[in-house]
């Protein structure tokens, strides 16, 4: 099958944190090529024909944001998923191996600790990002068009998919009570440590970010022995894979 330009002649860009959540993709690229961006790893190829880089990014919002950076700079991509696990909130519905995916995602750490509680980073008045005429201070949304085509991806397959907010947090919540707590000041479903640095590099670049997480837990009282990341991570890299499968179908009208 002929290889796929996208509109702009530009690479869907795939991002994780550590290898284990793209190693599947790694895969399905075949043989490739490996590029390296100063110390990180790439691994650039297509799947059917849709022309693919992924890279692993680091833990962490630091790590996320400066290889982010890097990676556009670089290959100038037409879309960023940003994919990996999460640990989900009670009450949101998710359980482990289940999939969610972001319609905004909020930096859960940043703001202001006040005598009467924390506050938002509009407190301080100083947005992280001005865009457009729009201020950006601890929520930052994510591609509506890339996140609906997503969904109805997932009902075409079958495949239960929740879409709602995300919260990104320095330090993963390990007790129940600060799960709570997140969970009701940003109305989120679960959790991670890189989605709103990846969200707020690709909203500055204005570049269309997806994000899709396989959850890996619950955020409870810490316990292990209820983790499964591996699950967690091959079933979001499964719905990646038809995601980017399924482009490969709008780009050429059909497959052989």
């Amino acid at each position: 099958m002929e290889t796929v330009i996208p509109k702009n002649g530009a690479p869907v860009l795939v991002i994780a944190a550590t290898l284990p959540e793209i190693d599947n993709l790694v895969r399905a690229i075949g043989p490739g090529r490996q590029d390296s961006v100063q110390f990180r790893q790439v691994h650039a190829g297509t799947i059917d024909g849709v022309s693919v880089v992924l890279g692993v990014t680091g833990m962490g919002k630091v790590n996320a944001a400066s290889t982010l950076t890097l990676l556009v700079e670089r290959y100038r991509p037409q879309l960023v998923i940003n994919t990996g696990c999460a640990g989900a909130y009670d009450g949101s519905g998710l359980a482990v191996g289940d999939l969610a995916v972001a319609s905004v995602e909020a930096y859960g750490d940043d703001g202001v600790l006040t005598p009467a509680g924390w506050e938002p980073l509009d407190i301080i008045g100083i947005p992280l990002l001005e865009r457009k005429g729009r201020r950006y201070f601890n929520e930052f949304p994510l591609s509506f068009s890339a996140s609906e085509k997503a969904m109805r991806l997932a009902a075409a397959l079958g495949i239960p998919v929740k879409r709602g907010r995300f919260v990104t947090v320095s330090t993963c919540s390990g007790s129940t009570s600060r799960g709570r707590e997140l969970a009701g000041r940003f109305d989120a479903l679960c959790e991670n440590m890189e989605g709103a640095a990846v969200a707020h590099v690709s909203l500055m670049y204005g570049i269309d970010c997806l994000e899709v997480r396989g959850i890996s837990n619950p955020v409870e009282d810490r316990d292990l022995s209820r983790w499964n990341i591996p699950r967690a991570v091959e079933n979001a890299q499964r719905f990646v894979l038809k995601y980017i499968q399924s482009l490969a179908i709008k780009e050429s009208g059909s497959r052989e």
